[in-house]
């Protein structure tokens, strides 16, 4: 139970767990553990119901397939489990603006959400753009030793260090 209600938790478990999970997805579904083609979908089924059936005969969703399915289902479960998590640690609380952001750019929120929805919608772009996101290639490309894969998992890793140091290190 200790487990659990801790604030961080060990790298390796995690790791550990998420190789798991990884395995039981292929194992079960024949497919690979992804989050960015949710997103796709749920704009479409949004967009469904303000311009109805139609938006299902673009070609785009005619190969995405406009269903709630398991990957849809798991980020939700992303969601409710990192609640769940922050609630059962003890360390959920309401907070607009970090103290790193505050310290380098102020404590106005509107800053602080014009920048992470941009910054959402750029990355949201990149993944669509990739064919996948962090968790596809990151995790399933890298573990299935997709070159792909392994070339977008380390530009993540230089554009993160990229954007982090620009942010806080020159505009901050």
């Amino acid at each position: 139970m200790d487990l659990i209600t801790q604030v961080r938790w060990s790298p390796y478990a995690v790791g550990i767990g998420i190789g798991i999970l990884s395995w039981l997805t292929f194992l079960i579904s024949q497919r690979p553990i992804a989050c960015s083609t949710t997103f796709a979908k749920l704009s479409g089924m949004i967009e469904m119901l303000f311009r109805g059936d139609t938006v299902e005969q673009k070609p785009y969703y005619k190969k995405l397939r406009l269903i709630v399915d398991w990957q849809m289902m798991l980020v939700l479960g992303i969601v409710i489990g990192s609640l769940l998590s922050a609630l059962l640690s003890g360390d959920f609380h309401g907070q607009w603006v970090p103290s790193t952001w505050e310290n380098a750019f102020g404590s106005t929120p509107l800053l602080r959400v014009g920048v992470a929805l941009l910054g959402g919608v750029i990355i949201g772009f990149g993944a669509r753009w990739a064919d996948g996101c962090t968790s596809g290639h990151g995790i399933s490309g890298t573990l299935q030793l997709a070159v792909s894969s392994w070339i977008s998992a380390v530009c993540f890793f230089i554009g993160g260090i990229l954007t982090a140091h620009l942010i806080f290190r020159i505009i901050g």
